[in-house]
C-alpha cells in the first residue's frame, strides 16, 4: 500500500473525508507526506504514482488512478475517472460519469461532467465547461467559453435561429434535458418559450 486514511477528517456538504498520509517514497510523495482527501480508500489508486495533494478532494465512487494527480482546491465527484497522466487541478470539477486520461489537462475554475471526455493532449482550463457527451482531444486547448460537442466530417448540422442573442445548433436526434449550468437552463426554458422543443424533443 503507497498511502493510508489518517485521522485528520473534516466534513464537507455532509460527506466525512479523511486526509491521506504516504506510506512509500513514490514518484509525487515521500513516506509520511500528507496529501489531500478523500471520502473513503477506494477513491485513489493504491497502484501508480496517482496522487491527490494540497486542498484537493475526490469522493463519492470517483477513482484516481495511473500517474494522475489532483491538487490545488479541485474537486473530483460522481463516478469521475482521472487517469493516464492527467492533472486536475486549481479550482477545477470533474464530475459525473465524465473521464480526463492520457496527458490532458482541466485547470483553472474549468468544469468538465455529464458524460464528457477530455484526453490525448487536450487542456481545458480558465472558466471552460465541457459537459453532455462531449469530446475534447487531440491538442485541442480550450480556455474558455463552452464545449458542447464534435462534428464529424460531412456529418450535418442543423442551425436554427431564435433570435438576436440564440441560435440552436444541433445534429442527429437531439433531446434537451435539465443542465447544472444557469445560462444553458435559461435557454432550455427560451426554446421551450418559442415552441422549438417540448417535453426536452425538438418539436421544428
Amino acid at each position: 500500500m503507497k498511502f493510508k486514511l489518517t485521522k485528520n477528517t473534516k466534513i464537507e456538504f455532509g460527506i466525512k473525508l479523511f486526509q491521506i498520509e504516504a506510506t512509500m517514497d513514490f514518484k509525487y510523495a515521500k513516506k509520511g507526506e500528507l496529501g489531500g482527501w478523500v471520502e473513503k480508500e477506494e477513491n485513489l489508486s493504491q497502484d501508480g504514482d496517482a496522487w491527490v495533494s494540497g486542498d484537493a478532494w475526490v469522493f463519492g465512487d470517483a477513482w484516481v488512478s495511473g500517474n494522475a494527480r489532483v491538487s490545488g482546491d479541485a474537486w473530483v465527484s460522481g463516478n469521475a475517472r482521472v487517469s493516464g497522466d492527467a492533472r486536475v487541478s486549481g479550482n477545477a470539477r470533474v464530475s459525473g460519469d465524465a473521464r480526463v486520461s492520457g496527458d490532458a489537462r482541466v485547470s483553472g475554475d474549468a468544469r468538465v461532467y455529464g458524460n464528457a471526455r477530455v484526453y490525448g493532449n487536450a487542456w481545458v482550463s480558465g472558466d471552460a465547461r465541457v459537459y453532455g457527451n462531449a469530446w475534447v482531444y487531440g491538442k485541442l486547448k480550450l480556455f474558455a467559453g463552452f464545449f458542447f460537442g464534435i462534428r464529424y466530417q460531412k456529418e450535418e448540422i442543423k442551425y436554427i435561429g431564435l433570435d438576436n442573442d440564440y441560435e440552436l445548433i444541433y445534429k442527429g436526434n437531439a433531446k434537451f434535458g435539465e443542465e447544472e449550468d444557469d445560462d444553458v437552463a435559461q435557454a432550455i426554458k427560451l426554446l421551450e418559450s418559442k415552441g422549438v422543443i417540448k417535453n426536452g424533443k425538438i418539436i421544428v
